[in-house]
């Protein structure tokens, strides 16, 4: 059985394949694993190779200091490799990343309870993607090119919104900020909210049908349509949720530096992309890694640190 037909099969039939074969997983999905490792081997290897010449490097505080400096493009990453999974690509990452952060602001500087301006955040994130599938879907072009367009279209609502300067005079002293922005226990809370975006995702992705549905897809989109898979919902549902990702990523830069920067995550895009295919998600499709991605987003806070 080819990987394509391995795909379709486990889209269509799932639980009943699992069923027979005594809850196992197929052997191809041990490949994404394996990837997973090595990434994390490589992970691991560059931290040790910085850190032996450069000591202070590995001090608990400059490595926690690292990792949250790749949170915002991991969360990205995570809802990414969906789309690259299924051969899209989500360009529109950054601009939305900019544009749901000021949405937040206005909102929070206007008087809305920072709280209840999150899942305004998180909705505003999920329309966008929403909005990209179906330019996507009804124009029929490449998901590359619309959101191309819609990267330079949200970051321009972005800039309007804000009128081109920073949003601030927001309430720093609101539990939003004080815990969601800060450290408690020592760990920054935004790296707990992204291992639970993590373990949930992996999940979705290895284990659902939704996730069989994306492999399959991107294994042979016509073979997965002839064997009723829903192309075009699925496409919207990863496009929503790479959108919710950058929402989340936008939250949580909202929360630790406390105002709406317009002009924030240029060049964000491109990295998630990088950190999706470091992790092992080919742009051909058809498989990819959660944790990979993560691990690549590290590896470039690494580098760059």
């Amino acid at each position: 059985m080819t990987d394509t037909e391995r795909a379709v099969d486990d889209a269509s039939h799932a639980p009943r394949a699992r069923a027979r074969n005594g809850g196992k997983r197929w052997p191809g999905r041990r490949r994404p694993v394996r990837d997973e490792l090595g990434v994390l081997l490589v992970l691991a290897l560059l931290v040790a190779g910085i850190g032996i010449p450069y000591p202070d490097f590995l001090d608990t505080d400059n490595l926690l200091s690292t990792a949250h400096n790749s949170i915002y493009i991991s969360l990205m990453a995570c809802g990414m490799v969906f789309a690259l999974a299924m051969r899209e690509v989500d360009l529109s990452v950054g601009g939305g990343y900019a544009m749901c952060l000021v949405v937040g602001a206005l909102l929070v500087r206007e008087g809305v309870p920072p709280w209840l301006a999150v899942p305004v955040v998180l909705v505003t994130g999920i329309v966008l993607g929403v909005f990209n599938a179906l330019v996507t879907t009804l124009l029929a072009l490449p998901s590359f090119i619309v959101t191309l367009g819609t990267l330079m279209l949200y970051r321009g609502v972005g800039l309007a919104l804000a009128d081109g300067r920073q949003i601030t005079d927001l309430p720093l002293d609101d539990s939003f900020f004080t815990f969601t922005g800060g450290d408690p226990g020592g760990v920054p809370f935004a790296l707990w909210v992204l291992l639970t975006v993590v373990v949930v995702l992996a999940v979705v992705l290895a284990r659902t049908r939704f996730g069989a549905r994306v492999r399959a897809i991107g294994s042979n989109p016509d073979a997965a349509e002839f064997s009723g898979i829903p192309v075009v919902r699925t496409r919207i549902q990863a496009l929503a949720l790479s959108g919710f990702t950058t929402a989340c990523a936008a939250a949580l830069a909202l929360a630790f530096y406390g105002a709406g920067d317009p002009t924030l995550g240029q060049g964000y895009e491109l990295q998630a992309i990088a950190a999706c295919i470091i992790g092992g998600t080919p742009l051909a499709g058809g498989r990819g890694s959660v944790v990979g991605a993560v691990a690549g987003a590290m590896i470039l806070s690494v580098v760059a640190a």
